[in-house]
């Protein structure tokens, strides 16, 4: 089968696509065909070699979100970050990672949803634990991550302040996002004035922008943050906590989202389509820092 691998840590050009023996699966396990998989910013970092954390074996095939087909019936899933991944024709997958795939969607698109949506759901209700009628603020709402947060969030009930370039202010605004601040021309604590319950951070920070961020959030509230590099700070005089999230599968949680999906209650983050082949080219926008938007990778 078809396969784009790297057998080494580096630049894009150390990804090669190449021809590789179809796995097996084993006890626990199921073989995907591919449909398509996603491009994510962590697997620019894996292969960069920044991101060590994740302890992976070379060769290694990168795309750790998969959608495709077990026997003909349409499955997407969220695959361990530390094993081989979906760029590629066939993929191994533990068989608790996989749920059916939403109805209302492509297949293909479908493979931009699993890690970015459970990112937003674990951040905002497992470690946020955001309820009706509290303030948040989310910051890099215009991303990925951030489509699936404004909507989930306002969904809760919340009131929801979004940080978002001009070129996304709209997007924001329409994911049901109450307030949106340019944060390119805007100070945003002075814009958001009053404190939040909790503040989302999605966006590269700076550590001054989180300390400010952190102390935008009213005592006993929380600050939760994507940025494994920049962990999230604590305040433990005011009872705020400082969570740096790390998300994990869960398919139950997947199951909840694609059902959102399906019943028009959660949109899609819009998708770009790139052939296996040109998997490189994308990790070499990721890493000049021109990437927008989410990528589907199709065999």
């Amino acid at each position: 089968m078809k396969a784009v691998r790297f057998h080494e840590f580096g630049a894009p050009e150390v990804l090669q696509y190449e021809d590789v023996e179809q796995p097996t699966p084993g006890d626990g396990e199921t073989l995907v065909a591919v449909t398509a998989s996603a491009f994510n910013p962590a697997d620019n970092s894996i292969r960069a070699g920044n991101l060590r954390a994740i302890p992976i074996a070379l060769p290694h095939t990168p795309g750790y979100d998969v959608a495709g087909t077990v026997d003909g019936r349409p499955v997407v899933g969220f695959l361990p970050m530390d094993k081989d991944g979906a760029a590629a024709e066939y993929v191994v997958a533990p068989t608790s990672a996989l749920v059916d795939a939403p109805r209302s969607i492509d297949l293909a698109d479908a493979a931009g949803l699993p890690s970015v949506a459970l990112t937003a759901y674990q951040g905002l209700v497992d470690h946020a634990g955001l309820t009706a009628g509290q303030r948040i603020l989310i910051t890099g709402a215009g991303g990925t991550v951030g489509h699936y947060a404004v909507q989930l969030a306002a969904q809760a009930g919340a009131h929801v302040i979004a940080t978002a370039s001009p070129s996304s202010r709209d997007a924001v605004a329409a994911a049901g996002a109450a307030e949106v601040i340019d944060h390119t021309s805007t100070d945003v604590v002075a814009a958001v004035g009053e404190q939040v319950d909790v503040v989302y951070n999605l966006a590269p920070s700076t550590p001054e922008e989180m300390t400010a961020y952190l102390g935008l959030v009213r005592d006993g509230g929380v600050i939760v943050t994507t940025t494994a590099w920049l962990p999230a700070p604590s305040d433990e005089a005011r009872g705020v906590r400082g969570i740096t999230e790390f998300v994990r599968p869960d398919a139950a949680q997947l199951t909840a989202l694609v059902e959102l999906l399906d019943a028009g209650e959660l949109t899609l983050a819009p998708t770009r389509r790139v052939a296996l082949a040109d998997l490189a080219s994308v990790h070499a926008e990721a890493a000049a820092g021109t990437l927008r938007g989410k990528v589907v990778v199709l065999p």
